[in-house]
């Protein structure tokens, strides 16, 4: 089997270049067995993922796929080229100022209003009519007669194609980070799949990214069902995979990351063939115990705590240097975190304002 590519526009440039994304799709060889939609570079220095789509098309070679994959590697064109000399900016629109992945589109749909207009459907039926309501909306939304903004029209591109799967991975990385997966809390199994040793388990509440435009609206007519007492499940899978730091490209690490998300997919018979996930330890935290230290002050930052490895209430955290006043006692300090915590992420500068956010940290960790 081959990859089909294609190529979907996203928007124009105001010479009137086209805005596109490349996308590859591959037909399974069976029926009834779960889609995928994966995708990555949502942010313009996240380039990892895309790293990882390529080591995972060259796996599939290998393998009888059996339900249909949607591949979108470099999804964010704009951002992609928001540089800044050495560096990529592409985190925020450079015309709005939001954050990419919070452009998506909250349907605000009356759910239990249209569960009880279809609940005489089967649920195969049900399912088909649910999915070509969302992507029906999507594409109301595009066709706004007032129009829409441009990282809007993006992102809401790319949620029409991913609500047509039943399982959506949005690949990202941080700036200084260790690898993290955001799962839903009622799939929280899913997470001893991939080959992330951390995971943040994330309520099902829509708060403008990815992977919760995808799985809440099911997830919430699952609940809608399971009050008049049918059992629908919730048919859309869908998380966040945080693969280490932006602006880096590592084809060895990407290889193990498509092997996890390889894992992943035989679990749930996209492909016939039973891959095993990597042995190793997972753990992780309620993301309402995902928190977030900002620097008491201005200065020079040594990062002292490694992402990825736990660190104890008390340890020193970083070293603040403030040579403006050298010759006192405050040309130095370190600071350190009141209770135990697992380093995720920092920020990817030593130079920092006063309340820059210095690092996200989990707090009461547990074995999954």
């Amino acid at each position: 089997m081959a990859f089909v590519k294609s190529a979907v526009p996203v928007g124009e440039l105001a010479a009137g270049q086209p805005l596109e994304l490349p996308v590859y799709r591959l037909k399974g060889q069976g029926s009834g067995h779960p889609s995928v939609y994966i995708q990555a570079n949502v942010h313009g220095a996240e380039v990892q993922g895309n790293a990882v789509i390529y080591q995972l098309m060259k796996l599939l070679e290998h393998y009888q796929v059996l339900g249909d994959i949607t591949l979108v590697p470099l999804a964010n064109p704009l951002g992609i080229n928001q540089k800044s000399g050495e560096f990529t900016l592409g985190r925020f629109d450079p015309i709005t100022g939001v954050n990419w992945n919070r452009e998506y589109l909250d349907h605000d749909l009356d759910i239990e209003a249209w569960y009880a207009e279809h609940a005489r459907l089967d649920d195969a039926a049900l399912v088909m009519a649910f999915r070509s309501t969302l992507v029906e909306s999507c594409q109301a939304r595009l066709n706004n007669s007032w129009g829409v903004t441009t990282g809007h029209r993006q992102a809401v591109t790319l949620q029409a194609m991913a609500h047509n799967a039943d399982i959506v991975l949005d690949l990202h990385t941080g700036p200084k980070s260790c690898k993290h997966l955001y799962c839903p809390e009622f799939d929280r199994a899913a997470a001893q799949y991939f080959s992330i040793p951390y995971t943040l388990l994330i309520p099902n509440s829509f708060g403008g990214a990815m992977d919760e435009a995808a799985f809440v609206p099911w997830w919430t007519l699952a609940e809608v069902a399971k009050a008049t007492g049918r059992n629908l499940g919730v048919k859309v899978a869908a998380f966040t995979l945080e693969l280490g730091s932006q602006e880096r490209i590592d084809l060895a690490d990407a290889l193990e990351d498509a092997q996890g998300i390889l894992a992943y997919l035989s679990h749930r018979g996209v492909i016939a063939e039973q891959v095993a996930p990597k042995s190793m330890k997972r753990h992780g935290c309620l993301l309402k115990h995902y928190r977030k230290f900002h620097s008491p002050k201005a200065g020079m930052v040594e990062y002292l705590a490694k992402v990825g490895e736990p660190l104890r209430a008390g340890k020193s955290l970083v070293n603040l240097l403030r040579m403006d006043r050298y010759g006192s006692g405050e040309v130095l300090s370190t600071v350190s975190l009141p209770e135990d915590c697992v380093p995720i992420l920092h920020f990817a500068s030593a130079s920092v304002h006063q309340g820059t956010e210095l690092y996200k940290v989990m707090t009461q960790v547990f074995e999954l």
